[in-house]
């Protein structure tokens, strides 16, 4: 059965033996965190902390839930849109993009049996305080709800536009939201609402199921509906429901969906934080601010949350899965629609949000340049920064195929390639870029020089011969070591992360 909702796929998971059921109390301040990260490094189970030392009583806190396994991070929301969990990346990918290829509009549902409005709370009786809201490192800004999908309005869509914004909670009725220019939401705020000096009407949705996280993660078109690819992913529709104070739609549910306005003109102070590179980063920056007029939640809320900075190099969140998964099939598929020899377009698995590998043939010179031009200049590839460009029949998720190319086939002095376009909009998040180059505190984006780069590691049909034989003669001599008593651990031909 399709997990259609969040605690669906709670269940899922502890059928599969992979939840973690904690029942001693645990704190949000660094705690469970803590034991999350430790999770998320060493491939354990996903941590439900039942028993949180504030907030209404019998709140879960969920650890980075959608954090597949380290070498098949996709086989977790393969259960739960009913695919095989144990197909290999590829094939995963093109179960997702024929999915995608037949969206799903969504039903709007009675909110007497949204399981989202179990309570509502409105105006002065709305508190952001009694939720257990996670303070995730050491050195971050405040507490910060990180894995949730903001739903504002859409002129093209009567569904509203569904995007990941981390938002830092200030008091029971306000909270900074983190919004880039460049990104399809913060341009709409940016450039109309705070414009015509209007708040633009948002609601904050934590934990709506696999489906409505993976579309999140989408770079979903101008003028197409999240909701509905939402609904094609999960083969059936996404129930909707309308909010108290707006005329938004929300998926009905939700474990909690904070409603509000982002106020014109007005910021909050966000940051620094402990990002996906893995490290603290700063400067502390103004934010727009959210104004909370009512939360929703069904009782004992199940809250998840995301720790990020164990991406780069120590293993995988959530965000990482949720990229692979969902962003990668997403992406696969756009670049196909416009036009692109595309066999895959997938992110390093290390590093998510900066650098992705693109395996496609070269129709004619010039090629790969123009499609490098197109993804950078994208809105929603703006955090990727470096594009690897292999043959159609590598596989982007294994990456030592991936290395094995750059070896083999990019020559450092005619095969890299640096954009250096000064108007190109940058993510100002990078560890690499010093304040003066993050740029504008109002807005959040650089206009510094960028430093986005392509390498070509195509092979143009000409590989050398291999030293050691065929893969399939390596794979005998391997099992033929392990018949003779050599530790498997030693002998197997495994990537460091993930499966092919």
């Amino acid at each position: 059965m399709t997990a259609e909702t969040f605690r669906e796929f709670l269940a899922l998971l502890e059928d599969a033996g992979q939840l973690n059921r904690i029942a001693d109390r645990v704190s949000w301040d660094l705690e469970a965190s803590a034991i999350t990260a430790l999770a998320n490094q060493t491939d354990e189970r996903i941590p439900a902390f039942e028993r949180v030392d504030a907030g209404i009583d019998g709140t879960w806190l969920v650890g980075d839930p959608y954090r597949g396994p380290c070498r098949r991070p996709w086989a977790h929301l393969a259960r739960a849109f009913e695919l095989p969990s144990a197909l290999p990346g590829p094939a995963y990918y093109e179960a997702v993009v024929e999915r995608l290829r037949e969206p799903c509009e969504p039903t709007v549902v009675d909110p007497a049996t949204a399981p989202c409005k179990e309570v509502v709370r409105t105006g002065a009786d709305a508190s952001l305080l009694e939720f257990p809201w996670p303070y995730v490192h050491q050195g971050d800004g405040g507490r910060y709800a990180t894995l949730n999908t903001l739903v504002a309005p859409d002129a093209d869509s009567e569904w509203g536009r569904w995007s990941r914004h981390r938002a830092m909670i200030h008091d029971a009725t306000g909270a900074s939201l983190l919004f880039l220019a460049g990104e399809q939401v913060p341009n709409l705020y940016y450039y109309e609402y705070e414009r015509r000096d209007e708040p633009m009407p948002v609601a904050l949705v934590l934990g709506a199921g696999p489906a409505v996280e993976c579309a999140a993660e989408m770079w979903i078109p101008v003028g197409k509906s999240e909701a509905a690819f939402a609904g094609g992913l999960q083969e059936s529709p996404v129930d909707l429901v309308a909010c108290e104070t707006n005329d938004l739609y929300v998926p009905a549910s939700a474990e909690v969906v904070i409603e509000g306005r982002v106020r014109p003109g007005e910021r909050l102070d966000e940051g620094p934080y402990g990002d996906y590179f893995g490290y603290v980063n700063g400067p502390r920056r103004s934010m727009p601010a959210l104004e909370v007029d009512a939360i929703t939640h069904r009782r004992a809320p199940r809250l998840p949350f995301c720790v990020e900075g164990t991406g780069v190099g120590y293993g995988h969140n959530s965000t990482s899965t949720l990229e692979v998964a969902a962003g990668g099939p997403d992406a696969t598929l756009g670049l196909r629609a416009a036009g692109y020899e595309v066999a895959m377009a997938a992110p390093w698995p290390f590093s998510s949000r900066t650098a992705w590998t693109i395996a496609t043939d070269r129709p004619y010179p010039g090629y790969l340049h123009e499609l490098a031009n197109f993804v950078f200049t994208t809105w929603g590839m703006l955090h990727i920064d470096f594009l690897i460009f292999v043959d159609a029949d590598v596989n982007p998720l294994d990456p030592r195929a991936v290395f094995e190319a750059i070896a083999l086939q990019a020559d450092p002095a005619t095969d890299f390639h640096q954009f250096g376009v000064e108007r190109m909009p940058k993510v100002p998040l990078n560890i690499y870029q010093t304040p003066d180059e993050k740029g504008s505190a109002d807005v959040g984006t650089s206009k510094a020089k960028t430093a986005k780069a392509h390498v070509d590691a195509l092979s143009d049909g000409d590989r050398p011969t291999q030293t050691i034989g065929s893969r399939a003669s390596r794979e005998r001599a391997r099992n033929l070591l392990v018949e003779a008593g050599i530790t498997p651990a030693f002998a197997r031909d495994d990537s460091p992360a993930v499966d092919r």
